[in-house]
């Protein structure tokens, strides 16, 4: 009992963070018109789970997705039934796109990072878990909302080869290799 109550405290902060994250970036994005948008809202999964590993890793990225879920269920956007089975279109197609990528950016970069063990694998592991998303995301995209590409596998690695999701990938790994190391040294 002792083990499930101290990692209460982890993922409740750092599921603060990924709200924060979330709302910063947000107003930062809607108020200033940016030509990239990059999320960053899985930094804190990806770190966490590399420090705390692939349970709280899985946890927050499931966090994750219920926020992609509330989000899109409260702020409508064309793309909303993507991520919410709750607006028009949406089914339980979208709660598996919002979910299960977000719970595999929890597991993958424990791995890559268990593997590895330096500083080459913070950043591999810190891309790995972005790229996790992004893959996951759009392949669901692709497979369970096959209209939205309408099967053309060549807009789809578009997409996902876009500078929107290398900003990401590249954000993560800088981070992630920035903040590990020095959560590492508070924990010890």
């Amino acid at each position: 009992m002792k083990n499930k109550q101290s990692n209460i405290a982890p993922i409740a902060i750092f599921f603060a963070i990924m709200i924060v994250l979330h709302l910063l970036t947000s107003i930062i994005f809607n108020l200033l018109p940016m030509p990239i948008k990059p999320t960053i809202v899985h930094v804190p999964v990806i770190i966490a789970s590399i420090i705390y590993g692939p349970r709280i890793g899985a946890w927050l990225g499931f966090l994750m997705g219920i926020i992609s879920v509330v989000n899109s269920t409260v702020v409508l956007l064309p793309t909303s039934y993507l991520f919410s089975p709750f607006v028009p279109n949406g089914n339980i197609y979208s709660l598996i796109i919002a979910i299960v990528p977000r719970i595999l950016i929890g597991i993958t970069p424990y791995f890559v990072y268990k593997f590895m063990k330096n500083r080459t694998g913070l950043i591999l592991a810190g891309a790995v878990g972005s790229a996790t998303n992004t893959i996951f995301v759009l392949g669901g995209i692709f497979i369970l909302f096959s209209g939205i590409y309408q099967g053309n596998i060549q807009a789809l690695l578009a997409v996902v080869l876009s500078a929107n999701s290398i900003a990401e990938l590249l954000i993560s790994a800088l981070l992630t290799m920035s903040i590990v190391p020095a959560l590492e040294k508070i924990r010890k």
